[in-house]
C-alpha cells in the first residue's frame, strides 16, 4: 500500500507540474532582461513599463474590462432568474434550454452567433461581443444560483408567507439575502469568463474592435515577446483573484462549473 501511495503522489506531482510549469515559465520570463525567451539573463521590470506605455494594449485592456463589466451584469441578472426558474419548476426541457450554451462547443457557438448577427444586419463590434458574452455566461450564473438555492431552507420563505408577507416581500427579505453570495459568485465567474474569452470574441468582434485576448493573439503571431509574458502574467493574476473570490463566496460554484466544462469536452 505505501508503494502504491508513493506512485500515486508521484503521478499527481507530474500532472500538477505539467499543468502549472508553463504558467510559471511565463511569469518568470516576464521579468527576464532579454527579448528572447531562451535563457534567463537577469531581473527587470522594463517589460511592464513597456506594457503600460503601449496605447493599443491599454485600449484593448480597457475595452475588455468594459465588456466584462457589462456582460457580467447582464448575465448575472438573467442567470439569477434562470437559476430561480430551474429551482422552482421541474420541467425537463428547462435545464437543457438554460445550460445548452455551456455544453455547446465554443467554435459552434461563435459561428452561430456570427450568422445570427449577420441575419439581423447588425454591425459587429462591442455590442455584438457583449451580447455573445452574456449568452454563454447565463448558464454558469444559473448553476451557481441554483446550487445556492438547493442548500437554502425552504421553510424560511414559507414561514414569511404564513406571517403575511407577499411573494415579492418573501423573496426580497428572505430569499435574496440568502442567495446573495451565490449571485455575487456568479457575477465574478461571468466576469472571469468574459474577460479572457477568445474563441467566441474572435467570431463576433468584427473589424476595429479588439479585446485583450485578441490583442495578445495578434502579437504572438509574430513572436512571444516579454511584453506578452507581462500582460499574460497580469491577466493570470486577475483571473486567480476572481476565482479565489468565487471560491470564498460559493465553494460549490467551481465544482459545478468544472463538471459542466468536463461534460463539454468530447
Amino acid at each position: 500500500m505505501p508503494r502504491a501511495e508513493s506512485w500515486l503522489k508521484l503521478a499527481a506531482g507530474a500532472i500538477f507540474a505539467f499543468l502549472y510549469l508553463p504558467l510559471a515559465v511565463v511569469v518568470l520570463f516576464s521579468f527576464n532582461d532579454s527579448r528572447l525567451n531562451a535563457e534567463w539573463v537577469g531581473f527587470t521590470l522594463d517589460w511592464y513599463r513597456v506594457l503600460f506605455a503601449d496605447t493599443e494594449m491599454l485600449n484593448a485592456a480597457l475595452n475588455s474590462l468594459l465588456i466584462a463589466v457589462i456582460s457580467s451584469a447582464g448575465a448575472t441578472t438573467l442567470g439569477t432568474l434562470a437559476g430561480l426558474a430551474l429551482h422552482r419548476y421541474r420541467l425537463r426541457v428547462l435545464p437543457a434550454l438554460v445550460l445548452a450554451p455551456i455544453a455547446i462547443p465554443e467554435v459552434l457557438m461563435g459561428v452561430s452567433l456570427l450568422i445570427f448577427f449577420i441575419m439581423l444586419n447588425m454591425t459587429l463590434g462591442t455590442l455584438s461581443i457583449i451580447l455573445s458574452h452574456i449568452t454563454f455566461c447565463i448558464g454558469f450564473v444559473a448553476i451557481v444560483v441554483q446550487s445556492r438555492l438547493a442548500g437554502m431552507d425552504e421553510s424560511l420563505g414559507e414561514a414569511a408567507r404564513d406571517l403575511g408577507a407577499t411573494p415579492f416581500q418573501a423573496f426580497r427579505l428572505i430569499t435574496l439575502p440568502l442567495i446573495l453570495p451565490g449571485i455575487l459568485a456568479g457575477a465574478l465567474l461571468a466576469f472571469t469568463l468574459s474577460i479572457d474569452d477568445f474563441v467566441i470574441t474572435f467570431f463576433t468582434a468584427g473589424v476595429g474592435s479588439s479585446t485583450l485576448p485578441l490583442q495578445i493573439y495578434s502579437m504572438i503571431k509574430i513572436a512571444v515577446t516579454p511584453e506578452v509574458n507581462a500582460v499574460s502574467t497580469l491577466l493570470m493574476c486577475l483571473t486567480l483573484v476572481l476565482i479565489l473570490g468565487v471560491s470564498r463566496l460559493s465553494p460549490g460554484a467551481l465544482r459545478g462549473a468544472e463538471t459542466l466544462k468536463g461534460d463539454e469536452t468530447p
